[in-house]
């Protein structure tokens, strides 16, 4: 901190009035390592600084843009020095709504297709359909998340009588596809299965609204995203003071 400049200091009721969030949250915060090491003056007391206040703001802007673990990652890092690290473990998570915008958007220009989806997947098929494998690598997902949504009776397959495979016609792929690009915004299971209703009969204004919902979700997301790393720099530039 720079010596020349006064200090200004807060108290934990003080900070989290300002923050608008408990002490509680705060001194979670700092147990968990994600803020510099405080302070403590008179009865053991703590005392935050510019730094604290800085970290406790970008903290709490990489919790609305971030996934929880990399917004924790990435303060810990940055508190041990490791700037770097930090940033681009931010990008990364850039990089992957970059490529979910790329899904939805691929899928959303080809809803209306008679070829969607391709009728003729590469990898193993039979003249029944895809495995299971493949449906999911089309998709971008988890084998394991294609099995939650049979299981949710979102979708559903055949078996193979030789091998006993699971087996999905192009119905389902396409099912499978949108489910997944639409899995971050549509939460409830019979509002999917109403939207899989109208890809089914070819009523696609509803479905073609969801996925500007979830592109629109997107742009705010990266907004958000920007925003969480304008605080940062901050408590970065303050921390080197």
């Amino acid at each position: 901190m720079n010596a020349d400049r006064p200090e200004t200091t807060w108290t934990p009721a003080q900070a989290a009035a300002k923050l608008g969030v408990s002490t509680t949250t705060l001194r979670r915060y700092e147990q968990q390592g994600l803020i510099p090491d405080v302070s403590r003056v008179g009865a053991n007391r703590r005392v935050y600084a510019e730094p604290h206040m800085r970290a406790f703001e970008a903290l709490r802007a990489l919790l609305k843009a971030y996934e929880i673990p990399v917004a924790y990652e990435a303060m810990r890092r940055i508190k041990s020095g490791e700037v770097e690290e930090a940033l681009w473990l931010l990008n990364r998570q850039q990089a992957d709504i970059q490529e979910e915008k790329r899904r939805l958007t691929e899928t959303l220009n080809r809803l209306s297709h008679a070829d969607f989806p391709e009728s003729e997947p590469r990898g193993r098929r039979t003249a029944s359909g895809i495995t299971i494998g493949e449906a999911a690598k089309i998709a971008g997902v988890n084998a394991s998340a294609v099995r939650h949504w049979e299981q949710e009776g979102l979708i559903a397959s055949t078996r193979s009588p030789g091998s006993g495979y699971r087996l999905f016609d192009p119905r389902e792929v396409r099912r499978i596809i949108v489910i997944a690009s639409l899995r971050r915004t549509v939460f409830f299971i019979a509002h999917m299965k109403k939207l899989l209703d109208d890809l089914d009969t070819q009523n696609l204004a509803s479905v073609r609204k969801s996925f500007n919902i979830a592109l629109e979700k997107l742009n705010q997301r990266l907004l958000l995203q920007y925003r969480a790393i304008a605080k940062l720099a901050l408590y970065m530039e303050e921390a080197e003071r």
